[in-house]
């Protein structure tokens, strides 16, 4: 297949570009490395069934030949990123929805839209599943990227429904893995940072609001189901992508500190500006997915760390 893939020098696309090759796709990877690095893809640019083009998809995409599959996966992703460019995010949430949609529909492709667990914001039910509407503040500091990623989800959902685009929705919870940036923002490349380094772990507010993390490998092996599942098992329903098993951040910091060795202390310090409306809890129900896809996360979150400290390890080695 012939697949396009935005974002895809981004911690998370980069390593889906890796298994659409190994599937034997074409890939036709498009970042405009506002958050991306093209150290995440090098090892690809030689590949014969790998493209890169730096363009900005909320500006008209043009691919020659045909399209299989549009994964629409730009987008800054971590808070600090959508701070700092909130009218980016934005843009790419809308402008760049339309123009992925439009590439599809005219190509007559498959599309996988990554939208996140943040639709749901400050959760009021919990576990959240894919029929619950959400608790977000559109005026908020991170009203930016959830209200983009809202967007997206019912234009996405539009096209299905008035064109017959072949649009399927993942809701992504937080993931973790080698390719994300040591100043991401995100609590496991910080955590990550400070241990290593030795340095205080600095943990916002209580430390006991609960994410639920899942493993890179995890997360992309249910996103390639999701594009490989028949349009008729689907409905018009996003499926959560990712890991049950809930944990306080508190608790990730002192498994951060078992993982790396460290001697770090952990220190509680107020949120910063923009992180005034931070979920108090996440965690997703996958009854869904694992009826639709038959997926379920199966690496273990001790082993996962692990893995990631070793990347983190080499990154801060080479002074990056």
């Amino acid at each position: 297949m012939r697949t396009v893939v935005t974002g895809g020098a981004g911690f998370l696309a980069s390593h889906l570009c890796d298994r659409l090759l190994e599937r034997g796709d074409e890939v036709i990877c498009v970042d405009s490395l506002i958050t991306g690095d093209t150290r995440n893809i090098s090892h690809l640019l030689g590949h014969d069934l790998f493209k890169f083009i730096k363009h900005d998809v909320t500006e008209y995409i043009y691919v020659d030949g045909p399209v299989d599959n549009v994964l629409h996966f730009a987008s800054p992703a971590s808070p600090s990123d959508y701070l700092r460019y909130p009218i980016e995010t934005l843009k790419v949430g809308s402008l760049g929805t339309h123009k992925t949609l439009g590439l599809a529909h005219q190509k007559r492709a498959r599309y996988l839209l990554a939208s996140s667990s943040e639709v749901y914001g400050d959760p009021l039910v919990h576990p959240q599943d894919e029929a619950y509407w959400g608790s977000v503040n559109p005026v908020g500091y991170r009203g930016v990227y959830d209200e983009a990623k809202r967007f997206a989800e019912a234009l996405a959902t539009a096209y299905l429904r008035a064109s017959r685009t072949d649009a399927r929705i993942a809701r992504i919870f937080n993931t973790y893995g080698a390719r994300m940036r040591l100043d991401d923002g995100r609590a496991i490349p910080n955590f990550m940072c400070q241990a290593l380094r030795g340095d205080d772990i600095t943990v916002f507010g209580s430390g006991e609001q609960t994410r639920s993390f899942t493993y890179i490998a995890d997360t992309v092996d249910g996103l390639v189901r999701l594009l490989e599942v028949g349009r008729e098992s689907l409905g018009e329903m996003p499926v959560n992508i990712g890991n049950p098993q809930e944990v306080k951040l508190i608790e990730i910091a002192r498994e951060i500190i078992e993982v790396t060795d460290s001697r770090s202390s952990i220190v509680k310090q107020p949120f910063p500006q923009g992180y005034e409306d931070d979920p108090k809890v996440r965690q997703p129900d996958i009854s869904r997915a694992r009826a639709v896809l038959g997926w379920e996360p199966k690496v273990d979150r001790l082993n996962g760390l692990r893995i990631t400290a070793e990347y983190f390890k080499s990154r801060l080695a080479e002074g990056t």
